[in-house]
C-alpha cells in the first residue's frame, strides 16, 4: 500500500473513533439535566413525545468503553494503514503457527502410510479419507469437489492424462507442478486465417467431424509443420510434454470448431502449482494415491 493510501486508510479509522467520541460527550453536555426529567425536546411524532433524558450511565460508558478497546486494538495489531501493531502479527504468521501445529498433531498418522506404495494405498480405506480430505482443502478449487474437473481443468476420473496417470507421474505432478503452454499458431507464427480453418478442419477429422473436408486435407500439410511437434504427426499428443491427444474425446477446453479455433488463434496457458512446499512427502503420497484411486 503506497503512503498516500496508508495514511487515507489511517485518517478515516481514526477520525471514526475520535468523531464517535466527541458525539458522546456532545450530546451528553447538552443534555440539561444529568437525571430524568419531564421536559421534552421539542419533538413529537403522532402524539409521541421526546424526552430530554441523558443515555443510561452503563450504555454512555461501554460506548466509550469500545473507543478505548478500538484505539487499543489498533495499536496491537493491523488496521492502520502500513502500521503493522506494535505485536508484529500478521494472517500469515498465525497461518503457519497453526500449520505447525496441525503438523505436531497429525504428523505421526501422516507417517504410517508415508512409506506405502501408492497402489496399495490406494486400497486402504483410513488413507482414502485422509486423501480426500488433503484433496478437498487443496485441490477441488480447480478439479472440483468429485475430481471431474471442468473448462481448462483436467478431469481425474478418467483414464486421460496429460503427463501420465502412473504413480510416478503423479506424485511428480504433485511435487513439482505442471506448466502448459500452447503457443498461438503452434510452430507457424505466421499462420494466415485460411490455413487456421484448414488445420481445425485436419483436427476435427480426426474424429470424423470436419466440416469442410478439401480444408481439412489441405490442413495436413500445416499440422505437420505446426503442430506435430508437440502432438505428434499422428495427433495422439506426448504424455512428456503434456501435449494432449486431439484424436480422443477428451478436450481440456472444448472440442468444438470455435474452441478449437481459438485455441490454435490465441494459443493456451495453464499451470497446476505445485505442493512440494505446502504439504509434506507423507501427505503428498496420500494425496497421490487418492488421485490415483479416482481412475482406478
Amino acid at each position: 500500500m503506497s503512503t498516500f493510501w496508508s495514511i487515507w486508510v489511517s485518517v478515516i479509522v481514526l477520525g471514526t473513533i475520535f468523531g464517535c467520541w466527541w458525539l458522546l460527550l456532545a450530546t451528553r453536555k447538552s443534555q440539561t439535566t444529568d437525571t430524568e426529567t419531564d421536559r421534552t425536546t421539542g419533538h413529537s411524532f403522532d402524539g409521541i413525545e421526546e424526552l430530554d433524558n441523558p443515555l443510561p450511565k452503563w450504555w454512555f460508558y461501554l460506548f466509550i468503553a469500545t473507543c478505548v478497546f478500538s484505539l487499543g486494538y489498533l495499536a496491537l495489531y493491523p488496521g492502520l494503514g502500513n502500521f503493522k501493531g506494535l505485536l508484529g502479527w500478521t494472517s500469515y504468521n498465525q497461518w503457519e503457527a497453526e500449520v505447525q501445529q496441525a503438523e505436531a498433531r497429525y504428523g505421526e498418522l501422516y507417517a504410517e502410510f508415508g512409506d506405502t506404495p501408492v497402489v496399495e494405498l490406494a486400497e486402504n480405506e483410513d488413507a482414502m479419507k485422509m486423501g480426500q480430505r488433503l484433496f478437498a482443502n487443496n485441490c477441488s478449487v480447480c478439479h472440483g469437489s468429485a475430481g471431474r474437473g471442468s473448462l481448462g481443468f483436467p478431469n481425474l476420473t478418467d483414464d486421460d492424462w496429460l503427463y501420465g496417470g502412473e504413480p510416478e507421474n503423479i506424485l511428480t505432478t504433485l511435487r513439482q507442478g505442471r506448466n502448459g503452454n500452447m503457443p498461438a499458431k503452434g510452430m507457424m507464427p505466421n499462420m494466415t486465417s485460411d490455413q487456421v480453418d484448414q488445420v481445425v478442419n485436419y483436427v476435427l477429422s480426426f474424429s470424423d467431424r470436419a466440416k469442410d473436408p478439401e480444408a481439412a486435407k489441405a490442413g495436413e500439410a500445416v499440422f505437420a509443420q505446426a503442430c506435430s511437434a508437440c502432438h505428434g504427426s499422428d495427433g495422439k499428443g506426448n504424455q512428456a510434454m503434456g501435449a494432449p491427444n486431439l484424436t480422443d474425446d477428451t478436450w481440456l477446453y472444448g472440442s468444438t470448431y470455435g474452441w478449437i479455433k481459438e485455441t490454435v488463434m490465441n494459443g493456451r496457458q495453464n499451470q497446476m502449482p505445485a505442493q512440494g512446499e505446502r504439504l509434506s512427502e507423507d501427505q503428498i503420497q496420500i494425496l497421490a494415491a487418492y488421485v490415483y484411486s479416482l481412475s482406478n
